[in-house]
């Protein structure tokens, strides 16, 4: 059973992903920003066995957050052999962006970037000695073409996409496999405002939480870097 890492565990995909994990066993230490959300869930630390679950406060713009919440696992679980990376934000800024609209830029930056980048490098120590470590990013289709006009959320996702590659090109010879998975539209609250596609026809987060725990069985030598998600055709991927 694997010692795992889930930033933006307390909703979405991320959740769907720590229930099943949960589930089949796995040590899970759960990143969350308000660790009052899980109260009452399945995932409230007081309802599982403190020697294999922990809820830590987790803040992707916060440096200090991710180093505090890496040494709280590894005090706990003795190891980290796996990350997968959830947190993440949605902003519709445009091209031709208002100038009141840079914060927002610069937060897609700092929680869909940095926040995978940081949090990665923290425990890059504790991956790089187990020899069959795994790092799952959920990235999206935004990170491998641009379709429309969302242009600092695309920019964010096509740099994550880059990072990924560095990961898996500086993990390699320790063992560390990379997954970047990569969906078009999900069911969850990210996608409620979306009308023109019917939510049934999504891609659903419970699938996406089995795509991670089939990563997670794969031997080294089969771990796929890349999977495209398509709940919809896409004629450029």
């Amino acid at each position: 059973m694997r010692k795992i890492l889930i930033s933006g565990a307390s909703r979405g995909i991320g959740k769907a992903i720590a229930l099943k994990l949960l589930k089949e066993g796995h040590s899970l230490s759960l990143g969350v920003r308000r660790s009052e959300d899980l109260i009452n869930t399945a995932l409230d630390p007081k309802s599982n066995n403190p020697d294999r679950f922990l809820v830590h406060t987790y803040d992707a713009t916060d440096q200090k957050s991710s180093k505090k919440w890496v040494e709280k696992t590894v005090e706990t679980f003795k190891k980290i052999d796996t990350i997968i990376h959830c947190a993440g934000i949605f902003k519709r800024t445009n091209l031709l962006f208002n100038d009141n609209e840079m914060t927002d830029i610069e937060n897609l930056w700092k929680v869909n970037v940095m926040g995978p980048w940081i949090l990665t490098k923290d425990a890059w120590k504790y991956l790089s000695v187990s020899n069959s470590s795994r790092i799952i990013v959920l990235v999206s289709m935004s990170g491998k073409r641009s379709k429309g006009n969302l242009a600092s959320y695309s920019m964010s996702k096509f740099a994550l996409m880059s990072l990924c590659q560095t990961m898996r090109n500086e993990g390699w010879e320790k063992g560390i496999r990379v997954t970047a998975i990569c969906p078009g539209w999900v069911n969850t609250d990210m996608a409620k405002e979306i009308n023109h596609f019917p939510k049934k026809e999504m891609t659903q987060k419970n699938d996406i939480a089995s795509i991670c725990s089939n990563l997670l069985e794969l031997p080294n030598s089969s771990v796929p870097f890349e999977i495209a998600l398509n709940c919809q055709l896409e004629t450029t991927v």
